[in-house]
């Protein structure tokens, strides 16, 4: 088993900045993948972005590329997601997730374990 837990969701203006953290514990940090989905209001769940379980290749979604990074620090068995030029439509409850999977995964299904969401609220 894998226990995650988000933390620095907030409330912030357009163009603001945010950092997100998700804290692992359980098994070895460095033997997944980890992934940052968001599911905003009357919204499906969508795929964020994923780095790879050593940290050097990653991966975001259109939406956000250019002003979201994804990083992880094994020692500390942490995955961030740095959010620059925040935009109302980043509005949306933050996930981080755990993948057994090797490469990028991008998939729900490729995820085993789930932290519980923190809320990224940006107004305009």
């Amino acid at each position: 088993q894998v226990q995650l837990v988000e933390s620095g969701g907030g409330v912030v203006q357009a163009g603001d900045s945010l950092r997100l953290s998700c804290a692992a514990s359980g098994r070895t940090f460095s033997d997944y993948a980890m992934g940052w989905f968001r599911q905003g209001p009357g919204k499906e769940r969508q795929f964020v972005a994923v780095i790879t379980r050593s940290g050097k290749n990653t991966y975001h979604t259109d939406p956000v590329k250019g002003r979201f990074t994804i990083s992880r620090e094994n020692a500390k068995n942490t995955v961030y997601l740095q959010m620059n030029s925040l935009k109302p439509e980043d509005t949306a409850v933050y996930y981080c997730a755990a993948s057994n999977s090797l490469g990028l995964p991008s998939a729900q299904m490729d995820y085993d374990y789930w932290g519980r969401g923190t809320q990224v609220t940006v107004s305009s």
